[in-house]
């Protein structure tokens, strides 16, 4: 039983109240309905990408073994590196519900790579197919960040949406009957006063 004196201006307040909980909790349930059909699409997304990045790998490991049996380890060791000062990863932000979301690619530097002294196919071959496979695990790693920050907003919004339609939905509910039903007992006991006076 609530601790609210039985009034129709009460019950009028937890009926707005009840309105509210009510906009809310429905407003939760679109909500979760659109994180999960975005968490689909990423997945999507996420899917297509590992196919990409699990070939670029096994490819780049394949010319890295072709490479190796050229110069030999110490002799691939020794190939000049991309110079990477200027390389960067390019994001675009978006916002679905509140929660952020990016897209991000690999920006290779534009300062040419030094030329080896013993310059190969096979070691030019596995230098791109590594670059390659970078730049598809810079795009695989934004879709993999939306789907952490999807998953727990839509989680987080679950908790609040049923916490909204199993427990204070159904307690307000209760104490606006209790007091409906201590307001009729009221009503009740008036009309008897008034039949006793009336018959005085």
């Amino acid at each position: 039983m609530v601790d609210v004196s039985p009034t129709r201006s009460a019950v009028i307040e937890m009926k707005d109240e009840r309105r509210a909980m009510h906009e809310g909790y429905v407003f939760l349930d679109e909500k979760c309905l659109l994180l999960a059909g975005e968490i689909l699409r990423q997945l999507q997304d996420h899917a297509r990408l590992k196919a990409v990045f699990d070939a670029r790998h096994a490819q780049a490991l394949d010319t890295l073994a072709a490479a190796v049996a050229r110069h030999g380890l110490e002799g691939l060791q020794v190939h000049p590196a991309a110079d990477a000062t200027d390389a960067a990863v390019l994001t675009r932000l978006r916002a679905l519900m509140g929660v952020r979301l990016q897209t991000a690619q690999w920006q290779p530097g534009s300062v040419p790579v030094a030329t080896a002294v013993l310059p190969s196919p096979e070691a030019e071959a596995c230098r791109v197919a590594f670059a390659s496979t970078l730049a598809t695990a810079v795009e695989l790693a934004a879709v993999a960040g939306n789907l952490e920050r999807l998953s727990a907003e839509y989680r987080r919004a679950v908790r609040r949406a049923r916490a909204l339609q199993d427990v204070m939905l159904p307690e307000l509910d209760r104490s606006i009957g209790d007091i409906e039903g201590r307001l009729e007992e009221l009503e009740q006991e008036d009309a008897v006063w008034m039949r006793q006076g009336a018959s005085r």
